[in-house]
């Protein structure tokens, strides 16, 4: 027996969210397993069923963001150059 998460998507662009796991022999019994689990009240429009070991999962340090100061800019260095711009205008150079 195979573990798969099931996924269904409810109708319009609502995304796609996680409802349940299940143990299934094959993909194709999942698929129906799924679908008379969690499909049986016509909640969703579309479902996924994936198995469990074809799912990437990243920890925490997967998740760390580089470094990336030139990206947290406090607005001082545009200041700076706007400021020496409009002395350069004001002097002629």
């Amino acid at each position: 027996m195979k573990t798969y998460e099931v996924f269904l998507k409810k109708a319009g662009k609502e995304p796609f969210g996680h409802v349940g796991s299940l143990d299934a022999p094959d993909d194709h019994m999942a698929l129906l397993f799924a679908r008379d689990s969690y499909g049986r009240r016509s909640e969703g429009e579309q479902i996924w069923v994936v198995g469990r070991d074809h799912i990437l999962a990243g920890n925490q340090s997967d998740l760390a963001l580089a470094d990336r100061s030139h990206k947290h800019n406090d607005g001082r260095r545009v200041s700076e150059l706007r400021t020496s711009q409009r002395l350069k205008k004001e002097l002629g150079e």
